[in-house]
């Protein structure tokens, strides 16, 4: 397992990759995945999963406090069934493959993210009519939990739900981050069972959490455009 940090360019990627965990906290949920795929590089598909998890809660505990006064709990009660569902496969699949498997797996992932996303911005009539639907939610709760288990990469779909459901900006947050400050607590036994946070993951831990003010609709169509590229290059690579 090579975890080291041995070059300007990887130390670029690295602190890139803990700034785009930060923003994602903050709203902007589609630059997730752009930590999914530098770190997924930088360290391995599978190490990767538990490398970024510490930073991920870090991120959570800071992002909570600030919006805990805007949302609820009862969203993320409704959506907890599925998740941990996807959650429990998430950890099994995770456990039986290799790290060429992961690194596609979590090139899928991304994908699957971002053709839900270019859905809603393509077709938002079509997308509002299924996002309407009970199985969408179960869907999306399903689907969150198995990506986050796999790739730490749930954040747009669960956006993307809690859009559907017209919530506004600043309660959507507030229900985001008690929705990943649960789960990704929850992933902590399973990811250390699975050896994938370590001592040595935890001391590579680093980076800082910057709050930016980007459009938002130029920022979705940059995220759409490098995951695209990035996620097929996991996959077929």
């Amino acid at each position: 397992m090579n975890m080291t940090l041995d070059s300007p360019i990887a130390w670029a990627m690295a602190l890139l990759g803990a700034l785009c965990v930060g923003l994602s906290k903050t709203g902007f949920t589609g630059i997730s995945l752009i930590s999914v795929l530098l770190f997924a590089d930088l360290f391995g598909a599978k190490d990767s999963v538990g490398l970024v998890l510490p930073l991920l809660i870090i991120a959570d505990l800071t992002v909570y406090p600030a919006f805990r006064r805007h949302g609820s709990w009862r969203p993320v009660f409704k959506l907890l069934f599925p998740t941990l569902l996807g959650l429990a496969i998430g950890y099994y699949v995770l456990g039986q493959i290799d790290d060429h498997q992961a690194r596609r797996g979590i090139g899928l992932s991304v994908l699957l993210m971002v053709a839900v996303q270019s859905l809603r911005l393509t077709h938002p009539v079509q997308f509002d009519r299924l996002a309407d639907s009970r199985p969408f939610g179960i869907a999306a709760g399903f689907v969150g939990g198995l990506a986050t288990m796999m790739a730490n990469a749930a954040g747009p779909v669960i956006q993307l739900f809690l859009l559907s459901r017209r919530i506004p900006k600043m309660e959507l947050i507030g229900i985001s981050a008690r929705f990943f400050l649960l789960i990704n607590l929850l992933k902590v036994p399973l990811t250390a069972k699975l050896d994938l946070i370590t001592p040595q993951t935890l001391w590579i831990n680093l980076g800082k959490r910057i709050v930016q003010h980007i459009p938002q609709r130029w920022f979705e169509r940059l995220v759409i455009g490098f995951a695209l590229i990035a996620g097929s290059r996991l996959c077929f690579f």
